[in-house]
């Protein structure tokens, strides 16, 4: 049994790898590879690994550390993909240049995200394409890579046939906040309804033990005035804090927060993903932002010099500092994943997935966010009734501008991408969109396909 991890230089990659190696049993796994292009950032992030798989966790787990594609998915059954196209410098550029146009500057919403997706679109592609040639044919490729949303349209329209599963893991970041906000411990326990496409999305229920805490989460918000836990309300430093473990509540993420009892003020009957502060209030993202200084910027600050720092004191001391070595909980929920499909257990998880009448007011083919349960054969997606006017017109808004840039990149089409580009809410009007595009061409030269 053999688990691929595509971005084997991520800063994730030894967390996931923990959560993988605590399910050995579960998934019965032999031998996890770590793939990157980038050997030397692989190489540092190899060696936490090891620590973790050989050492931390004691188990004859076997580690392969490779840049070859063939060794990377050859007889492999689950391949983890979580690529970075253009590391942090570009995605720096995918929040500044928006920025400098008085938009909002993030690197999986609007000009952002759309230029970080068509960088990763081939890419993908290229990935599945090779995981298609080398792995076993029963295999499943679990995507993270952001944009996801994007990133899942592209590979509905260009590989259809492909065995992946497109996830994020932010509504489950949201989960862990509402369990800390609500005092509950097991958040597993916790069931909850969503709808909504990739970071643009609404929590219609949620439940524990079969009590509706929507009613009580207003209440919590409407007087705390933001979403977060009160061990964090009680100490904002640790926001900002290097030492903070949570990567969800950092610097800027505290407007993002905030943002939920905003919105919430306006629109209470469902609790909107993080993601639709962007959307809904950009003129004031744009304003608190720093157009010198973004996100991009803070985790090169804070969870990449952590990382890095701790692994070059290692090397030096042979000690460790296990709080560096691990960034986010999401390993947990996809070491989960892959058990389900494995074990064929038909466990509840929420999935980016082709529609197909199961929100019966969006279109048939539109890649949206719903619950499933998972057992070997894939997905099988849990349908609902019409959505809301309001929420179906800023999901249809949202859509047809991530179709229309998949379109675009995919043809080469300077109009098309143009066009999702003046779609995007974010984004006010089609001059603006046209200076914001223009400048997104001149920084990924090299990365975008040349648009005519």
């Amino acid at each position: 049994m053999v688990i691929t991890i595509a971005g084997g230089g991520s800063t994730f990659t030894a967390g996931i790898v923990k959560s993988i190696a605590l399910r050995r049993e579960e998934l019965e796994v032999d031998e996890i590879r770590l793939f990157d292009i980038n050997k030397e950032r692989q190489d540092k992030v190899a060696v936490v690994v090891d620590w973790v798989l050989h050492k931390e966790l004691n188990t004859d787990i076997k580690l392969v550390v490779t840049t070859d594609v063939q060794q990377a998915y050859t007889d492999t059954s689950f391949v983890f993909a979580q690529m970075r196209v253009g590391g942090y410098a570009m995605r720096e550029q995918d929040e500044k240049i928006p920025l400098r146009h008085g938009c909002v500057g993030q690197e999986t919403c609007g000009c952002g995200g759309m230029a970080y997706g068509m960088r990763t679109i081939f890419p993908m592609i290229k990935l599945i394409d090779d995981v298609e040639k080398y792995a076993k044919k029963d295999y499943w490729i679990l995507n993270y890579s952001n944009p996801a949303a994007i990133v899942s349209e592209a590979c509905r329209k260009l590989r259809p046939k492909a065995r992946i599963i497109n996830i994020c893991d932010m509504p489950i970041a949201i989960i862990d906040v509402v369990a800390a906000a609500m005092g509950i411990q097991n958040k597993k326990e916790i069931v909850y309804d969503y709808f909504g496409l990739n970071h643009f999305g609404w929590f219609t229920s949620i439940q524990y033990h079969g009590e509706d805490l929507m009613p009580k989460l207003r209440a919590y918000i409407k007087e705390n005035k933001i979403l977060l836990p009160e061990s964090y309300l009680k100490g904002m430093g640790a926001l900002t804090s290097s030492s903070s473990q949570n990567r969800h509540t950092k610097g800027s993420w505290y407007y993002v927060w905030k943002g939920e009892y905003e919105i919430m003020e306006n629109f209470p009957e469902y609790l909107p993903n993080t993601y639709l502060n962007y959307y809904l209030q950009a003129k004031e993202f744009v304003e608190h932002s720093d157009p010198n200084h973004t996100r991009a910027n803070e985790v090169e600050e804070t969870r990449e010099k952590n990382l890095f720092d701790g692994i070059d004191h290692y090397l030096k001391t042979g000690e460790v500092d296990a709080n560096t070595f691990y960034a986010g909980s999401h390993g947990d929920w996809i070491a989960d994943l892959s058990a389900a499909l494995k074990n064929d257990t038909k466990a509840r998880f929420l999935i980016i997935t082709e529609n197909r009448g199961a929100i019966p007011n969006m279109p048939y083919d539109a890649m949206v966010e719903l619950p499933a349960y998972i057992g070997k054969n894939g997905p099988e997606v849990i349908a609902r009734d019409n959505i809301p006017l309001f929420q179906q017109g800023l999901m249809m808004q949202q859509l047809n501008s991530e179709k229309l840039l998949v379109e675009g990149c995919v043809e080469g089409s300077y109009e098309k991408v143009l066009q999702a580009f003046t779609l995007n809410k974010t984004v006010p009007s089609m001059s603006v969109a046209k200076a914001i595009l223009d400048d997104m061409i001149e920084a990924n030269k090299g990365y975008w396909p040349e648009l005519h």
